[in-house]
């Protein structure tokens, strides 16, 4: 089985584009969304509809439920807020069912899928070190999880020892003995000093990881955000991936 496993789109349909298109080169049998499909950008009908295409399996994402009133808005900042309350404005009856039927956690017989972390999932905790890591490596049974939010990419690996580490890598073997939570970084808002949609691919046959990146019109993207009337920040953070 390949995955193609994607987060943090935020309605860039520029960004979401581009990878689809990346991953019609990949020979994917299944995609995977870790949340948050809309927020921050100009597309949000467009990008969830863009998703749904793709039948993924797909849990949610704190603005994806800030955007139909299942988290308290006071949970963000003030231009996350301004943001939400567009999306929701703009939202369509079909969109928001969508995200009203997304639930926190997945699994299966391959891997977990949550947001944030494993512990408190309602909560979308930031897992930003090994101490945050830790809580959700004890929780999940298999050996792979897979987690956005951060917009950051990087894989936590606890060994056989119970040793914790954490790595900033592109490609990595899975071990059998080893447990591993992957952020497969952010589609439509980078946070790395990479403005390059991220988007990652796994493997069960040969048991391999891989996080890629691929260039996108981030100007058309930018300037949408700013058309919209939403913060020129949150247009201005996409041309260096922060």
């Amino acid at each position: 089985m390949r995955y193609g496993i994607l987060s943090d789109v935020h309605s860039n349909l520029e960004a979401l584009d581009a990878v689809i298109k990346a991953y019609q080169k990949e020979g994917i049998d299944k995609y995977i969304c870790v949340g948050d499909i809309v927020g921050y950008a100009a597309n949000p009908i467009e990008c969830i509809e863009k998703i749904k295409s793709q039948s993924p399996i797909t849990v949610a994402g704190n603005h994806d439920w800030a955007s139909v009133s299942l988290l308290s808005i006071d949970y963000f900042n003030p231009a996350a807020r301004q943001a939400i309350l567009w999306t929701k404005h703009n939202l369509d009856a079909g969109s928001r069912y969508f995200l009203e039927s997304l639930k926190l956690i997945y699994e299966n017989e391959d891997l977990v899928l949550v947001h944030g972390t494993l512990d408190a999932p309602q909560d979308f905790n930031y897992m930003i070190d090994i101490g945050s890591a830790q809580e959700t490596l004890r929780i999940f049974k298999g050996n792979i999880c897979f987690v956005g939010h951060t917009h950051i990419c990087g894989i936590f690996i606890e060994d056989k020892n119970g040793r914790i580490h954490y790595r900033e890598e592109e490609h990595i073997v899975v071990e059998d003995e080893n447990k591993y939570i992957i952020n497969v970084g952010s589609v439509g808002q980078p946070r790395d000093g990479n403005p390059k949609a991220a988007y990652c691919i796994y493997d069960t046959e040969k048991k391999e990881i891989n996080i890629k990146r691929v260039d996108y019109n981030v100007e058309a993207a930018r300037k949408k955000v700013i058309e919209a009337g939403l913060a020129r920040f949150l247009g201005d953070r996409l041309l260096v991936g922060q």
